[in-house]
């Protein structure tokens, strides 16, 4: 019977999914990203992105297109999230980067999230592209590819 199952809420999820993610600091974001040794992913709405800017350097994958960029299979596979690389995903607190991280090493990607998102990016004093940076960086192509 339907009824039986538990009920998930978000707090569920984002407990499960901080247990089985890493999380990387926004004080040593920047080292990492320096040293060339992750990715970093933006999986806010393009509207955000416009709105306040963005990690320079980091790519964009909205959080809704994540699965099907990520799967080499999927018509919508982007081969810059297939490389042997460490993926860390922002987005404005950490939630949805946190979930998003969650699935995309379920996936198969080595990954993490920036604990605090984007906003604690920015309130550690860290480097923001210009909204004109980023609604450039944002102009992903979603069509199917073929």
């Amino acid at each position: 019977m339907a009824g039986s199952r538990k009920k998930l809420g978000y707090r569920d999820l984002l407990a499960r999914a901080t247990a089985a993610i890493t999380t990387i600091a926004p004080e040593e974001a920047p080292t990492l990203q320096a040293a060339g040794e992750a990715v970093f992913v933006d999986i806010r709405d393009p509207r955000e992105l416009e709105r306040e800017g963005m990690i320079p350097g980091a790519r964009h994958a909205p959080r809704g297109m994540l699965e099907f960029w990520i799967d080499p299979e999927s018509p919508y596979h982007k081969a810059w999230l297939a490389e042997e690389r460490l993926y860390v995903f922002y987005c404005a607190s950490g939630w949805r980067s946190a979930l998003a991280a969650e699935v995309a090493s379920q996936m198969g990607l080595r990954c993490a999230s920036l604990g605090g998102g984007f906003t604690a990016w920015k309130a550690a004093g860290n480097e923001v592209a210009t909204n004109e940076i980023a609604t450039r960086v944002s102009g992903n192509d979603v069509a199917p590819r073929g």
